[in-house]
């Protein structure tokens, strides 16, 4: 059922994750339209710990017992990966709309299964790319849409950091670990962001590789760095990289045939700029601050009580997911 417009949408979050403490939880609180209803944690010292933080309506232990709640509209899923797709299912069969930590499934068959699940249980679904609500995003597609860079013809895009918690799920292969799905996914959620750009059609997840290769360095069954190449049908290449071994790196560049975009702390929502490069000319674009949990959470609640698909789509999502599939079998295959 949709929610009235005029009625906040309650949440419920399941699991305590790091993201959904630090970041999720507190975005909650600040949205205009929603409210942080229920917590489900496998843990009952994980719901105390919580409910000493958060003034929280309802705790559950176990993540069913919140999906039975009737009171509940969506929920917001920080599982490891390998859980991803399950909960998914469970929720759409509960009839919970589902916002789904990135990538939203280890593979493109998940996300399909997840997508057809969540259409013929009416719910909405997204994937939880919050970076896509940033300042800093709105004016990396104001520069691409000005037309200042002519044709696209590559494009540059990092994420990686130290990664020096040796408890991390992020190092458990059999959880859906590894640099390329942990953080990777931004760049070439990135890439295919600026690709259905150049190509005209923003936002239709239709930009797709005619070409990829791939290397990474495993270890403990789990890529530690990764890096992608990837052939546009426009003439368009592209290079997408990632890694735990390493100093912190985030960044992207966009070279056209008239012009360069630098964008330093691309997935970020701290303030900045960019620096457009056209000729011999340095300009700097000023980039505001941003919110980019409350925003995501207030698009897909907008969403919900609309019954519009929310700024971010589905059909993005999956080229990702495919994108990535090709990419590790390259990566493999070497």
């Amino acid at each position: 059922m949709t929610p009235p417009l005029n009625r906040k949408i309650r949440w419920g979050v399941l699991g305590y994750a790091r993201i959904a403490s630090e970041s999720v939880i507190p975005a909650l609180l600040r949205a205009t339209n929603s409210e942080f209803h229920a917590l489900a944690s496998r843990d009952q010292a994980k719901l105390t710990v919580a409910n000493s933080r958060y003034r929280i309506p309802k705790t559950y232990v176990g993540y069913d017992s919140l999906l039975r709640d009737p009171e509940i509209d969506a929920v917001y899923i920080p599982l490891p990966n390998n859980e991803h797709r399950a909960w998914t299912i469970r929720a759409a069969e509960h009839g919970k709309h589902i916002l789904c930590e990135k990538p939203l499934g280890l593979n493109a068959a998940e996300v399909r299964e997840m997508t057809a699940a969540c259409a013929a249980s009416k719910v909405t679904l997204m994937e939880a790319f919050m970076y896509r609500y940033t300042d800093r995003i709105a004016k990396v597609r104001d520069v691409l849409r000005g037309g200042e860079l002519g044709g696209i013809k590559f494009i540059n895009a990092s994420f990686r950091y130290p990664l020096d918690r040796p408890e991390s799920i992020k190092w458990k292969p059999e959880l859906g670990g590894g640099s390329l799905y942990d953080v990777g996914c931004y760049p070439i959620n990135f890439i295919g962001m600026v690709a259905d750009e150049n190509a005209g059609k923003p936002g239709s997840g239709e930009a797709r590789p005619e070409s990829v290769s791939a290397e990474w360095v495993r270890a403990g069954g789990i890529d530690v760095i990764f890096s992608g190449l990837m052939k546009y049908p426009t003439g368009l290449i592209a290079a997408a990289h990632s890694g735990f071994n390493a100093q912190k790196r985030v960044f992207a560049e966009i070279i056209g045939t008239k012009g360069i975009l630098e964008i330093p702390e691309t997935y970020f929502d701290s303030p900045g700029s960019l620096s457009l490069f056209i000729d011999e000319e340095r300009r700097e674009i000023p980039v505001g601050k941003s919110d980019r949990y409350r925003c995501e959470i207030e698009d897909f609640a907008d969403a919900i009580r609309s019954g519009k698909p929310p700024a971010f789509g589905l059909a993005e999502t999956l080229r990702n997911a495919e994108v990535l599939d090709r990419l590790i079998a390259a990566a493999t295959a070497q």
